[in-house]
């Protein structure tokens, strides 16, 4: 039977730095809970697949920044306590809702119980703590890739520097091979922002000259990376601006500088997002970079709250919680159905709900597949990338759900389980296309990470890159140790600034305070770090309060210990 095409699930794994920085609300929570909810379930679906003789072939992105917090003893102590907590809630759960006669809430309040012991005894006894390895294992006997990202998520079209970029990148490969002992074939660049070469100038005053800057895909092609993922609409919709252009003007300055350069292809080039392309926006097509395209009638099924699976009534409800141990006892019920009225959660009526949900998602991928070959005459690639915390964390039963979704796809001899490595070397792709500049925010473009309230955090940023610029240039290649300290300091405080969850957290009021805060406090120790830089220029002696608190920097934020300043040279 002849196979109509392929198809992978993309996972974005990341959470930015937060071990040394708080707990809750914000903070080291936000790691725990990716874990117990997340990362250590979907570990679960995969073994689970390879032990019934299915290879997933599902493609998962850790960030680096994500990576050395899993690796981190820190970590893995924080969540033993996590989870031990959580184990006692439950069980404090159950006893008042014995006492207020409330029998399924005390069978839910069993529920978690079993759920976080059970999560801790395979974090203790499957795993040894050590969530990175198991990944890796998984990898090296080829059921699923794993692909890299930017060092610290750092929102790469806006940076100012091109040895951010390149540093970001550079660390990104580097903690990559540290971790999984292979060079990284894919990335995925943070918010699946895209910029393409062009002569390009700030988007805020007082920042230096209008010049010429490479396309992301050239800073990819240097360091050995062979593809990368982009929204639907920068293949598809040319020119995506989105609403929100209008309300900040130095996004309408920076669309301008890039429209002023965009050339804008034949009408009758028709793209595919089931097709894999080569990015190449330098002089005659060269640095060329394979980039695989959301598909958006997959997407909606899954990202949608209102008209996904994740909406259905019978799910449980992630918003509303039970204080103080927060576990959650209620489902959606509906999408307008507010915190005060929503239902009692019933287990038994879910497995039903999720069968039906996966089997309709993989008829839709295999009713696209079919599609796109009947109109193509070839067999194409369904992309199918999320944000990994999507499956568990806020969609509690999605792991279950990949677990079906994955193991009939699999079962079916007209479709193809494959990684997107595995993909480019079956049908390398041949075609060169230019794409626009954008991300998958809202609007399509860089609203949500430059607008009125982070305009300030970007002016800190671009002091903090010149600065890194300025030492480097004139002690990259430096002996002296004591130097050297303060510089690989410098170079991680600069990385933690640069991270794009800061103005996604401001954009959103998720957790504003906690962001300003952080943004904030990396910018005053880089600030004072390189102001130590420039006292040791001078001859000057730093008194033992200035090497106190070196010491204290590099024990909070310990994050990339192998790192080269000559990245930023």
């Amino acid at each position: 039977m002849a196979i109509l095409g392929s198809f992978t699930f993309v996972l974005h794994s990341h959470l930015p730095y937060v071990l040394s920085h708080g707990t809750w609300p914000h903070g080291m929570d936000w790691l725990n809970e990716a874990a117990s909810e997340t990362y250590i379930p979907l570990l679960e679906v995969f073994n689970r697949l390879v032990d019934e003789g299915h290879s997933p072939k599902v493609v998962v992105s850790i960030s680096p920044v994500l990576a050395e917090q899993l690796g981190d003893p820190t970590f893995q102590d924080g969540l033993r306590g996590y989870l031990k907590n959580k184990i006692d809630a439950a069980k404090e759960d159950g006893a008042q809702f014995t006492r207020w006669n409330q029998p399924n809430m005390k069978r839910l309040s069993e529920m978690w119980k079993d759920y976080f012991t059970n999560v801790l005894d395979l974090f203790e006894d499957k795993y040894r703590g050590n969530l990175i390895a198991a990944f890796k294992r998984l990898q090296d006997m080829g059921a699923i890739e794993v692909i890299t990202c930017a060092g610290t998520h750092g929102y790469l079209p806006l940076l100012g520097e091109d040895s951010a970029i390149k540093a970001q990148i550079r660390v990104g490969v580097e903690t990559y091979e540290k971790y999984f002992n292979r060079h990284p074939r894919g990335i995925w660049l943070p918010e699946c922002a895209y910029r393409p070469r062009y002569q390009w100038r700030y988007p805020l005053d007082g920042f230096g000259d209008e010049r010429m800057r490479k396309g992301i895909e050239e800073f990819l092609h240097e360091d050995g990376i062979e593809y990368f993922v982009v929204d639907s609409h920068l293949l598809k919709g040319g020119k995506a601006i989105g609403v929100y252009i209008h309300r900040f003007e130095a996004l309408k300055q920076l669309w301008k500088q890039f429209e002023r350069e965009y050339v804008v292809e034949a009408k009758g080039i028709e793209k595919s997002p089931y097709r894999v392309y080569l990015v190449s926006s330098s002089p005659g097509g060269e640095k060329p970079v394979a980039v695989f395209t959301r598909d958006p009638e997959t997407g909606i099924q899954v990202w949608s709250g209102e008209w996904g699976y994740p909406g259905d009534g019978h799910y449980l409800d992630f918003h509303k919680k039970h204080f103080p141990g927060g576990h959650r006892y209620w489902r959606v019920t509906s999408a307008k159905t507010d915190l005060g009225h929503k239902e009692e959660y019933n287990p038994e009526w879910v497995e039903e709900r999720i069968r039906e949900n996966a089997s309709h998602f993989k008829d839709l991928v295999k009713r696209i597949l079919s599609r796109h070959k009947q109109e193509s005459g070839r067999s194409g690639i369904v992309s199918a990338p999320f944000d990994c915390e999507l499956l568990g964390h806020w969609w509690f039963e999605g792991p279950q759900w990949l677990y079906y979704v994955l193991k009939w796809m699999d079962m079916d001899p007209e479709m193809e389980l494959t990684t997107c490595g595995e993909y480019l070397d079956s049908d390398p792709p041949q075609q060169i296309i230019a794409l626009p500049e954008g991300s998958w925010g809202e609007g399509g473009f860089h609203w949500i990470w430059l607008n009125e309230w982070t305009k300030w955090t970007w002016e800190l940023i671009y002091e903090a890159e010149a600065k890194m610029k300025e030492v480097v240039q004139k002690h990259a290649k430096t002996s002296d140790s004591d130097l050297l300290r303060l510089l690989r300091q410098m170079a991680r405080e600069l990385l933690l600034l640069e991270s794009s969850d800061w103005q996604f957290l401001i954009s959103t009021w998720s957790a504003r305070d906690y962001a300003e805060l952080r943004v904030r406090e990396h910018y005053e120790d880089f600030m004072r770090l390189y102001n130590l830089v420039q006292k040791l220029e001078r001859g000057v002696k730093l008194h033992i309060g200035d090497w106190e608190f070196l010491g204290d920097c590099e024990n909070r934020d310990s994050l990339f210990a192998d790192i080269d300043v000559g990245w930023w040279a």
